[in-house]
Formats: structure tokens, C-alpha cells, sequence
């Protein structure tokens, strides 16, 4: 490990592993036309049905211009439709088209063989602590973005 990378030495194996597993997600997903995270709007859309997209926002724990950008990509490649609110006129539903239904299979496939090149060397017990340990440092890191948050 590089002398300078000591002091966060955690941060720097996260940072590997987060950049191998997103582009083993890249490589999976290229074979049916997504992008890592569009995979996660779909599995939202397939699973709940049309959604407003500032509830995918949430949902994904997105920002809006991101969700913007990655519905008008999924849209472009027909797999979403956009259309007004009935009940909001301020809001937009993302519905998933038939296009995108015919993916599903696929992606829940991909999906399973992520899992498996993450986890195929871990026993069930370790998966589940790794699972623990990882939602423990997750929640330490959502309290730090909300502490560097500025006050509005």
C-alpha cells in the first residue's frame, strides 16, 4: 500500500473494492444495454410499478440531476416512459415499458452472478457478517454526510 494512503486504510479498500465491483457490474450489464444504476431504477420500476421520480430519487438515495440524466438515458434507449402526473402536475411518473420487461430476466440473472463473484469465497457466516459490517459502516457514513451537510 502507497505510504500516503496509511492513515485511511479502510477508505482505500473500500475504494478498490467499490471500483472492481462497479466495473464488473459495467461489464455484466453492457451485455443487455445499461449502465451501472440504471439496473437499480428498473428492479425499482419492475418491482413497484410507475413511480414519481422524485420517489425514485428517494428511493436510490440519488440526487435529482443524477436520476434526471439516468431517466432520460433509459428513456432514449426505450426502456422507460415519462409522462405528467394526474394527481401533481408538478410531478413526472417513469413507468418501465415492455422493452424493459423483456430485460428483467436477464438483469436479475446478472444480478445473481455479481452476488456470486462477490461472495463464492465466503461461507454463509462470513457473508452475513460482511453484510452487518458493511450496513455499519454505512450508516456511519450517512451520519457524516448529514454533519457536512450545510445548514439551509
Amino acid at each position: 500500500m502507497p505510504p500516503s494512503v496509511q492513515a485511511g486504510e479502510m477508505t482505500h479498500a473500500i475504494f478498490r473494492v467499490a471500483r472492481l465491483h462497479r466495473m464488473l457490474a459495467g461489464q455484466l450489464l453492457r451485455r443487455v444495454g445499461l449502465h451501472p444504476g440504471q439496473e437499480l431504477v428498473m428492479m425499482q420500476l419492475w418491482d413497484l410499478g410507475p413511480q414519481r421520480q422524485a420517489d425514485l430519487v428517494r428511493l436510490l438515495g440519488s440526487d435529482a440531476a443524477t436520476m434526471t440524466r439516468t431517466i432520460k438515458r433509459l428513456e432514449n434507449a426505450g426502456f422507460v416512459r415519462r409522462r405528467p402526473s394526474e394527481t401533481d402536475k408538478r410531478a413526472t411518473i417513469i413507468e418501465p415499458t415492455a422493452a424493459s420487461l423483456a430485460l428483467r430476466k436477464d438483469v436479475e440473472q446478472i444480478w445473481a452472478e455479481l452476488e456470486d463473484s462477490v461472495a463464492s469465497r465466503l461461507g454463509a457466516d462470513e457473508q452475513d457478517a460482511a453484510i452487518q459490517v458493511l450496513a455499519r459502516i454505512e450508516d456511519s457514513l450517512v451520519e457524516a454526510v448529514d454533519r457536512q451537510a450545510p445548514l439551509g
